[in-house]
C-alpha cells in the first residue's frame, strides 16, 4: 500500500503546483491590465489638456496665418 500513498501524495503535489503556477500567471494578467488601464487614462488626460491648452492659446493669441483685408487686396491685384 506505500504505492497507493505515494501517488495520492503525487497527485495532491502536482495539483498545488499546477494551481500556484496558474496562479501567478493569472496575476501577471491583471497587473498587466490595471498597469495598461491606468497609462491609457493618463494617456488620455494628457490628450485632453493639451486640447483645451491649444485651444485656449488660440483664442488668447492672434494667428500669424490670417490676412488682414490690406493683404488680401494686395493679393487680388
Amino acid at each position: 500500500m506505500p504505492t497507493q500513498n505515494f501517488l495520492l501524495l503525487f497527485k495532491f503535489t502536482a495539483a498545488i503546483a499546477i494551481s500556484l503556477v496558474t496562479a501567478s500567471v493569472l496575476t501577471g494578467c491583471v497587473v498587466f491590465a490595471v498597469a495598461d488601464a491606468a497609462v491609457t487614462v493618463a494617456a488620455t488626460a494628457v490628450k485632453v489638456t493639451a486640447k483645451t491648452i491649444g485651444a485656449a492659446a488660440d483664442i488668447v493669441l492672434p494667428s500669424s496665418d490670417k490676412k488682414t483685408d490690406k493683404d488680401k487686396d494686395a493679393a487680388k491685384k
